[in-house]
């Protein structure tokens, strides 16, 4: 492997000086913004202001001064990432929160049939939520489409059980496994010609991968902003519903944000006559603060640049891993064809637990190297290109040559469980 290379790649890269906006240890190589991203700098400045002064000092006259506008301003920033309008997008609670409110609102609506459909490659929590609301109105349990691999979805098996059960669908937009990128516009186009909607899980590709809710004829979205958005943890979810629909769902809980004139203090509750009728309660401020920073930082690098970035990595990463891990038993399991895979890439050994957490530990040959592990043979590394460098994917890769080759991960003992 040649430094060289990655150093010059580097010099080329377009977006190199973004990092700098973000807290970086010279200690460590961090691949697990798919988890949870880095903390921009500025956000550190926001939150203090928000606890010192406004918090601190102005008390309870910051809700007038600055609070009760916060999520709107964050809303439109966020629209503009997500190809939205500005009144449809929601920020506030948790991704399963927003997802059970869209898929219930829905059921409720009898806008489409009552059938639920999910994947084997859909986040565990999200089938969970639409398994317990099944329940609720009296329906048979989700079907789940269960694939030949665990690389790429089966598009065919997609648009077989919406023709046999058309209804709603909640999918990953990206597979927290292996990377996977779903068509978008193509599915949303067949779920549409087939009396039926799709509800996309963006977790794991807003902020690394372009995305256009209204070019690919989305029409209802939830995610969270503590991966490639890097919000913070605990950072709040978000919901997107298009305004073709907004009028025709009813949030099933009926919080006090949510209402029409929430200050008037009425007996009766009236729904916010928009987007905001997906509000429940007091609004995390602390959190949204945190959020601020990250989002101005991807709306000015674009998302269009960090997604051809994103590509460029993850093809040179894989490029590497096939040089020089192949006769390490170590098997790429994400997709090949850059267009279908998001932005991180995923690789299986039959001791990958140990080999995530040797590279944890670092030693005096390699840095410390946070990636992460999923059960119950993956290894993924997380490529944020707003602070991820060619170098830092070329040093993980010597990282793992030296651990394979020497087998030091034989050394990690059975009761460190810890799976990140």
């Amino acid at each position: 492997m040649k430094l060289k290379q990655a150093i010059e790649l580097d010099r080329k890269d377009s977006l190199k000086n973004y990092k700098s906006h973000f807290l970086n240890s010279k200690k460590e190589i961090y691949l697990n913004g798919n988890s949870l991203g880095k903390l921009p700098i500025k956000s550190i400045k926001k939150i203090r202001k928000t606890i010192d002064y406004e918090w601190g000092d102005r008390l309870v006259r910051s809700w007038n001064e600055k609070w009760l506008d916060l999520s709107d301003n964050l809303e439109k920033k966020l629209a503009k990432i997500l190809g939205a309008k500005k009144r449809e997008v929601k920020i506030g609670d948790s991704t399963s929160i927003n997802l059970y409110q869209i898929v219930f609102s829905l059921l409720k609506s009898n806008l489409y049939k009552k059938s639920l459909i999910s994947d084997s490659f859909n986040f565990p929590s999200d089938n969970y939520i639409i398994e317990g609301i099944s329940s609720n109105f009296n329906i048979k349990n989700p079907t789940i489409i269960n694939y030949s691999q665990d690389i790429s979805a089966e598009i065919n098996l997609i648009e077989k059980a919406i023709k046999k059960s058309p209804g709603i669908l909640c999918l990953s937009l990206v597979s927290y496994k292996s990377g996977w990128m779903y068509p978008l516009k193509k599915l949303n186009d067949y779920a549409k010609k087939n009396n039926s909607i799709i509800v996309w899980d963006l977790s794991h590709a807003v902020g690394a991968t372009h995305i256009d809710l209204k070019k690919t004829n989305t029409l209802a979205a939830v995610g969270c902003s503590y991966k490639f958005l890097n919000g913070g943890p605990g950072a709040p979810g978000f919901l997107f519903v298009d305004n073709s629909i907004q009028s025709k769902l009813e949030n099933p809980i009926k919080g006090w944000f949510g209402h029409k004139l929430p200050f008037k203090f009425f007996d009766k509750y009236e729904a916010a006559n928009n987007i905001n009728k997906f509000d429940i309660g007091t609004p995390g401020v602390l959190s949204m603060v945190g959020m601020e920073a990250g989002l101005d930082i991807i709306t000015k690098a674009t998302t269009k640049s960090i997604r051809k970035k994103s590509i460029s990595q993850s093809e040179y990463f894989i490029s590497l891993i096939n040089q020089e891990l192949d006769s390490y038993n170590v098997k790429i399991e994400s997709p090949r064809d850059p267009l279908n895979r998001g932005s991180h890439v995923t690789i299986s050994h039959a001791e990958s637990w140990k080999i995530c957490r040797t590279l944890a530990k670092g030693s005096k040959k390699f840095p410390k190297i946070i990636c992460d592990y999923r059960p119950d043979k993956y290894i993924r590394f997380g490529i944020s290109p707003l602070y991820t460098s060619f170098q830092d994917l070329y040093h993980a890769i010597n990282a793992l040559i030296e651990i394979l080759k020497t087998e030091s991960y034989k050394k990690i003992k059975k009761g460190e469980n810890r799976v990140t």
